[in-house]
């Protein structure tokens, strides 16, 4: 991600990301980091492919999209953020995010630039780290922009997403949801760390904000 002139057309979004040579989930930086420095780091450039295939080799699997906001909301019923209902520009550091005039300059207030060490702040109520901010983290489930709205009228418990991508700008798009936001989610732009808040990518993305957690099922006797 490269912070954007303030000459250059905001919505542009091609002129916010550039390929580098080397850059892997071993090398998220490309400056060859020793892998010892980012042990605690989350791991970032991972696609969907690649975070099924790992769930798949541990015995786990991704969350749903259900499944995660039940997880950030951590017990608490209409709240808008993980850690409540205060905004977030008016109480103290809870995540790693993007302060400033977004996508121009970030302050750092929270003292990472991009990336930050797992469990730089405090948990939520279910006791999980980062589940809101540091970096976007991949569901099971297929975006579907109608989804939600076709459920409104039934009793649906832990549903499961729907069986195909729709998008309403194409209907060739393949995409699948991410969830929790990012060091680059900014209210002026893009509030990712609100519970109820959806984002989608297609699943052979890989970016240095993109990560994921697993889950396992618990088998009750």
């Amino acid at each position: 991600y490269l912070n954007k002139e303030k000459e250059k057309e905001k919505k542009n979004l091609n002129q916010w990301w550039v390929f580098k040579k080397g850059v892997s989930w071993k090398n998220p930086d490309g400056l060859n980091t020793k892998l010892s420095e980012i042990y605690n780091n989350p791991v970032t450039h991972i696609s969907w492919y690649d975070a099924i295939a790992y769930a798949k080799w541990a015995g786990k699997r991704l969350p749903t999209e259900a499944e995660y906001e039940y997880a950030m909301r951590g017990g608490n019923k209409n709240t808008m953020y993980p850690w409540g209902n205060d905004k977030i520009d008016i109480k103290k550091v809870q995540g790693n995010f993007f302060q400033g005039e977004f996508p121009y300059a970030n302050t750092n207030e929270d003292g990472f630039e991009k990336v930050a060490p797992v469990m730089s702040y405090k948990p939520n109520a279910y006791g999980l780290y980062d589940i809101s901010g540091n970096v976007w983290e991949w569901t099971m489930d297929w975006y579907s922009a109608k989804y939600y709205s076709e459920l409104q009228n039934t009793i649906s418990k832990n549903p499961i997403g729907p069986n195909e991508t729709y998008e309403v700008y194409s209907n060739k798009a393949t995409n699948k949801v991410v969830r929790g936001g990012s060091f680059l989610c900014n209210d002026s732009w893009c509030s990712g760390y609100r519970n109820a808040r959806r984002m989608r990518l297609s699943p052979d993305s890989g970016m240095e904000h993109l990560g994921f957690r697993l889950v396992k099922d618990v088998i009750i006797n």
